[in-house]
């Protein structure tokens, strides 16, 4: 017996097009910091038996409803979800070390603040990215900063970060030419975008920056093995 024949007409898929809608469901539509030191726990490839701590920044909520937690990895303000690196490590979960509790999802508290903050601050949609949101930069993140291949690495303090409405968010970054008032404050007229000027921006925690000011050696060392193979690729 043969197989009838659907009476639906045959429809072309456009499968960029689905991605697309896909990927403007994962975008971040508003942010809230991270005031009450929860981490990400995180896992090196090299060290299966070990489990590490970063203090998270923000927590974001996407345009689908779902709220993941943030934190400055490698070239952005990175979903902890999104941490599946064969050699920096990928995400385990969130963890609260005053009660050392371990959880896959982001509190209660924060869903609901974000959720009630993006119905108040309901935006229209515009055809060019416009800025709907700064957040004060409240751990030290430093950016190393790279130009031209001959040009000098430029270590920078991150001052602040902002959120777009196509869901990019950008660091804030100081033009020390232009600083007439301190502290540097998120609107001040000497900041700009960390990607408006600088070809390649990688993020730190503050202590590693430091290491990097002291020139230490072990840490210049691992920073060049990281950074140098992309940045020599886009030459």
């Amino acid at each position: 017996m043969g197989i009838p024949l659907s009476p639906r007409p045959a429809q072309v898929i456009d499968l960029d097009a689905m991605r697309q809608r896909q990927e403007a469901r994962r975008r971040l539509i508003r942010l809230s910091p991270e005031l009450d030191g929860l981490e990400m726990v995180y896992q090196l490839p090299s060290e299966p038996d070990a489990y590490y701590g970063m203090p998270l920044l923000a927590w974001g909520l996407r345009e689908d409803g779902h709220v993941i937690g943030l934190v400055p990895w490698m070239e952005s303000l990175t979903p902890c979800e999104r941490l599946e690196d064969p050699e920096h490590g990928h995400f385990i979960g969130y963890r609260d070390p005053e009660t050392e509790e371990l959880f896959e999802e982001a509190p209660d508290h924060k869903v609901f603040e974000l959720e009630q903050a993006a119905a108040y601050f309901d935006y229209e949609t515009t055809s060019e990215p416009t800025l709907i949101q700064q957040l004060p930069e409240t751990q030290g993140t430093h950016a190393l900063c790279m130009d031209d291949s001959d040009a000098p690495w430029q270590l920078k303090q991150v001052f602040g970060w902002r959120l777009y409405s196509d869901g990019a968010v950008e660091a804030l970054l100081a033009d020390e030419q232009l600083i007439d008032s301190t502290p540097i404050l998120p609107g001040d007229p000497c900041l700009y975008t960390g990607h408006s000027r600088h070809r390649v921006v990688y993020f730190f925690q503050r202590q590693i920056a430091n290491r990097i000011r002291r020139e230490d050696p072990a840490t210049l060392e691992a920073l060049a093995l990281m950074v140098m193979p992309d940045h020599q690729q886009d030459d």
